[in-house]
């Protein structure tokens, strides 16, 4: 069209310099200088399991428990506010909304669990668990059985092995606003 307009008008046609995709960048912010960009990597190329490991070792080193290999309800407590936003919003932008922290709050609190670390009720994990898939016919899933496809069901991922600290994981969430 360009040349049509050239050889009617004899004006050349002006050039102008392509638009190039603006791709916003993750905030791979940390208050303890954990790097997030094997996490980011992983859950941008869809290897979910992968991308759950690394989920957990990240956690390790933000919580500085690495040595311990264990988070438990101090070290969960402690945890730092950015970190969290950081891990949530990779796993909530690459699942497309499916799969986070966040995510697994609403659900949670959707099936009567109340975000503070005081409450526990085990009907109330039980129900949560049933609901993302972290419970089969009453039965929690074994590594094996757990899926790591975005089939699985709303909030299965990343999977929390231990349950028992299930509310003062919500309860951080809720703490740090994610």
């Amino acid at each position: 069209m360009e040349n049509l307009i050239w050889g009617i008008t004899g004006k050349p046609p002006e050039r102008k310099p392509k638009l190039q995709q603006v791709i916003q960048a993750d905030d791979l912010s940390s208050e303890k200088g954990v790097n997030y960009t094997q996490l980011r990597d992983l859950l941008a190329a869809g290897k979910w399991k992968e991308a759950d490991e690394e989920t957990f070792a990240v956690m390790l080193k933000a919580s500085s428990s690495e040595k311990e290999r264990w988070l438990d309800s101090e070290y969960i407590k402690n945890f730092p506010c950015t970190d969290l936003r950081t891990i949530d919003q990779l796993w909530v932008k690459y699942s497309g909304g499916r799969f986070g922290f966040s995510v697994q709050k609403k659900i949670y609190l959707s099936v009567g669990g109340k975000a503070n670390s005081e409450y526990y009720k085990e009907q109330v994990v039980q129900k949560f668990a049933d609901r993302v898939g972290w419970r089969v016919e009453g039965n929690f899933v074994d590594d094996s059985d757990v899926v790591f496809n975005t089939s699985a069901a709303e909030g299965h991922l990343p999977i929390w092995r231990e349950y028992v600290y299930l509310w003062d994981i919500f309860s951080l969430v809720e703490t740090c606003e994610v």
